[in-house]
């Protein structure tokens, strides 16, 4: 069993699903991509019992249709060495593949298919589309906010919170929240919510493109899959309860500040290499048409800045993480932040509107 196909197009397909094997699994099989041969079409899957992504490339010859695993990451080494511009040959005979490229020669062993684990995909109970720049910017705009290693397993990834004809993604890990909304093109669709865990997020967020063209949804009972032109994303979701995040959005925040986002951000960074190293807490002191912001860390060093705003309310002084508002700075492309809060106590409110999605982030405040 013979096939042939381009080097650029065989690690196109590896680069896509490669990112979901772990180096060290308890079942050798997930070290391993199953290669699928079918019609002159090769299809490379990849799967650690939680996440599997498949793509699909064109062959240039195939001899016959047949199936069978290659260790994963020795394979993608390989390919990613081999010059541009030549054609892999890749020949499987009894347990081993014969790997040429140019003057290269590689034998790699391989595993048999049937041992490695396929998730089934026919138990859909909802689906839509939308556009991979919609979600592009949803991800991209609350991926920051989850958390990476808590106990509460659930908050370790992203709420997918589909109602009638909107999708909402929320992230959180305690102390700041983010949340993105955009419309969607299906009406009518049965209030749902599943939990990406964090991985999975971080996978499908590799995969998603710029253009206009669409992808597709589907959800299951326990899997999410987003299937793209040549590529099918399949992940397990979290089984478990994502706070009332509706709760957490302040609605009385009365107190309105307008900045430059992008002098805004520079002060912030400025600020930050003197906060204490840990916490990285700053302390914002609102006054008419005045931002001060202080930092001081565990060595006593000490940072303040005075920048003008347009600020017309009460005097407030608050505590903040200082990396948790850059990161949503850094998730905007808008020319003026506006900060809504409430006290020194409450937390703050920063709005945001993409090109696809309304966003919110919420981030609670410090005792400095």
């Amino acid at each position: 069993m013979k096939i042939s196909l381009s080097r650029e197009n065989l690690l196109s397909v590896l680069h896509t699903v490669v990112g979901v094997v772990e180096k060290r699994q308890t079942m050798p099989i997930l070290g391993n991509v199953l290669f699928q041969v079918s019609q002159n079409t090769l299809t490379v899957t990849a799967s650690d019992l939680e996440i599997e992504t498949r793509a699909s490339t064109e062959l240039e010859s195939s001899e016959s249709d047949f199936s069978v695993t290659l260790p994963a990451i020795k394979l993608n080494s390989i390919v990613r060495a081999v010059p541009d511009g030549l054609t892999v040959v890749m020949d499987f005979n009894e347990m081993r593949c014969d790997l040429s490229a140019g003057r290269s020669k590689f034998k790699l062993s391989t595993l048999p298919a049937d041992d490695f684990p396929i998730i089934d995909l026919t138990q859909i109970e909802l689906s839509f589309s939308l556009q991979q720049h919609q979600l592009k910017q949803l991800i991209h705009n609350t991926a920051f906010a989850m958390a990476s290693q808590d106990v509460r397993f659930y908050l370790n990834g992203m709420l997918f919170d589909i109602s009638h004809q909107t999708l909402r993604v929320v992230a959180t890990d305690g102390h700041r929240l983010s949340t993105c909304t955009t419309e969607l093109a299906t009406e009518g669709l049965t209030a749902t919510q599943a939990i990406l865990p964090r991985k999975g997020v971080l996978e499908l967020q590799k995969l998603i493109g710029d253009d206009e063209s669409l992808i597709s949804f589907a959800l299951a009972k326990n899997y999410l899959t987003v299937q793209f032109e040549d590529t099918v994303f399949t992940c397990k979701l979290v089984d478990g309860r994502f706070p009332d995040f509706k709760r957490v959005i302040p609605q009385t925040n009365d107190q309105l500040v307008q900045i430059d986002r992008t002098l805004l951000k520079s002060l912030l960074q400025r600020s930050a290499i003197l906060s204490n190293d840990k916490f990285k807490g700053i302390r914002l002191a609102l006054a008419p048409n005045l931002l001060s912001v202080h930092a001081q860390n565990s060595d006593q060093d000490e940072s303040h800045e005075d920048m003008a705003i347009d600020y017309q309310g009460a005097e407030i002084e608050i505590g903040f993480n200082v990396n948790y508002i850059i990161d949503v700075l850094n998730s905007m492309n808008d020319d003026c932040v506006t900060l809504s809060m409430k006290d020194a106590n409450s937390s703050c409110l920063i709005d945001s509107l993409g090109d696809a999605c309304t966003c919110q982030h919420v981030i609670m405040p410090m005792r400095l």
